[in-house]
């Protein structure tokens, strides 16, 4: 199914091949799927002086001519979807389903953005005098640097594609080394609906370089990454060096509070959904679990029936809910997490140990623990993999309370039948997104983002536009 992909790179409208390569893995298999081009410095380089100087004619079209790409776009990603679909399977390892899920939603951002691209409004102020006039016009900001990472590496290309191209924005495009064959289609949709030379260029290769690049070249005016919060903090520390803008949206560790009048079957599934969708590789996936004393023993044993039903395996075969980690070095954080639990006193619930299947990926069963103690690593740090800590409270503010003590504030999850517990809660809730009765809260109309340490700016909704744009004022003095 795949060829020999060297030439991965696309700076001004071509494709480039390099005698520097990597190799691309299923991790379900670890067979080797194919090689990529590495590159470096000068593609990046090349890369950024090819977008700067597509920038002048892109963002000078209306928004209407803009959005005629995009729409195209979005309308040859939803007829690829299942080719699309079984490339990021391949690379990424979640199943099938969930890949499709993903390319369908990364599609939806595009047409979103079609739609927004001729309303980015301007505001006309009321003068202070008679012989001026204010006015605030929005333009683009410039050159983007973006910077994806690898649990979902198609739709959070689209989510920054698709406002950044809509501001009038061009956009140089590092994908996560591990996962870049979605990248390199998703640029080919973009060729294929007729995107003007320059105005998005792929970089795969060393990150290092082609970060450093973005960071020190002052024609970047945006960086906008998804990923940890330690490398967000680098880029922090490096881009303020030029000032630079940066949009980020990096960990999680978002707990659930499940209150005594949540319905058992209906919370559970949600849970399940959740914690172990991309073997929980989301950074807005349940870390933590606070189920009311009361209902806790029978939330906990239908949580066990529905985790023990769960079936591993390759995300390519037929009904896989579980797919592999993404390497090696997931499985041991899981383990850490868990070592440290069962040593202070955790006790294992179901799971707990690497699947012993025909595969040879990093593959773990769905983990669940009871008695959770709070100096637990699991119950500060995030886990990135399928094990749920549980832990009973008594209190709706003690609940609270547990909930907020986090250096992090993405996604909080709320079940409860109770309207005026669901306002409440959510309100007091110190997080960036708050879903109620949903653990699936990301949709293009709305605003995606954390507080705290889980990042700076939104994605999503008119906020996402606004991120790669900036308001000029204008004070213009007339004849009275």
């Amino acid at each position: 199914m795949f060829e020999k992909q060297t030439k991965s790179i696309f700076i001004n409208g071509e494709w480039q091949e390099l005698g520097r390569t990597e190799t691309v893995y299923n991790p379900a298999t670890m067979e080797a799927i194919t090689e990529i081009a590495y590159g470096g410095a000068e593609e990046a380089e090349a890369a950024i002086a090819a977008a700067d100087e597509a920038f002048k004619s892109w963002s000078s079209l209306t928004g209407r001519e803009r959005s005629k790409v995009l729409y195209k776009a979005y309308e040859l990603m939803v007829e690829d979807a299942d080719r699309l679909a079984t490339i990021l399977t391949s690379e990424q390892g979640k199943p099938f389903a969930e890949a499709k899920g993903e390319i369908l939603s990364g599609a939806s951002f595009l047409l979103w953005y079609a739609e927004e691209a001729s309303r980015a409004y301007g505001e006309i102020i009321p003068a202070p005098a008679k012989g001026k006039r204010l006015l605030v016009i929005p333009q683009a900001i410039g050159v983007v640097g973006a910077i994806t990472p690898w649990n979902f590496p198609s739709s959070m290309i689209t989510r920054k594609l698709g406002p950044a191209l809509a501001a009038g924005c061009t956009v140089v495009l590092k994908p996560a080394g591990v996962t870049p064959l979605s990248a390199i289609e998703l640029v080919k949709v973009f060729e294929r609906a007729g995107l003007p030379k320059g105005v998005i260029n792929l970089v795969t290769g060393n990150s290092q370089e082609i970060g450093n690049a973005m960071l020190t070249n002052k024609k970047v005016r945006l960086i906008t990454f998804t990923g940890s919060t330690e490398v967000g903090k680098h880029l922090m520390r490096e881009g303020a060096n030029h000032v630079k803008k940066l949009a980020l949206e990096l960990g999680g560790h978002a707990p659930i509070l499940v209150f005594e009048d949540a319905d058992i079957e209906k919370s559970t599934t949600l849970a399940l959904g959740s914690k172990f969708r991309n073997a929980g590789q989301t950074c807005i996936c349940a870390n933590r679990l606070y189920v009311h004393e009361s209902i806790a023993e029978k939330f906990t044993t239908r949580l066990k029936e529905k985790a023990e039903a769960m079936k591993i395996g390759n995300g390519l075969e037929e009904g896989t809910e579980i797919g592999p980690l993404i390497n090696e070095q997931a499985i041991e954080k899981v383990e850490e997490h868990l070592n440290d639990a069962l040593t202070k006193g955790a006790a294992v619930i179901t799971g707990g140990s690497k699947w012993d299947g025909d595969l040879e990926g990093n593959f773990y069963k769905p983990t669940i623990i009871s008695n959770v103690k709070d100096d637990m690593i699991i119950m500060s740090e995030e886990t990135f993999g399928p094990i749920i800590p549980i832990q009973t409270f008594n209190d709706e503010d003690v609940a609270i309370a547990k909930a907020n003590d986090s250096d992090y504030g993405l996604a909080a999850y709320v079940f409860t039948e109770n309207t005026s517990r669901a306002v409440r809660v959510s309100e007091k809730l110190d997080y960036g997104i708050v879903g109620v009765n949903d653990v699936f809260p990301a949709t293009p109309e709305a605003p995606f983002g954390g507080i705290k340490q889980s990042g700076i700016g939104k994605e999503g909704g008119h906020y996402g536009l606004e991120e790669f744009m900036e308001q000029k004022f204008i004070s213009l003095g007339i004849d009275e």
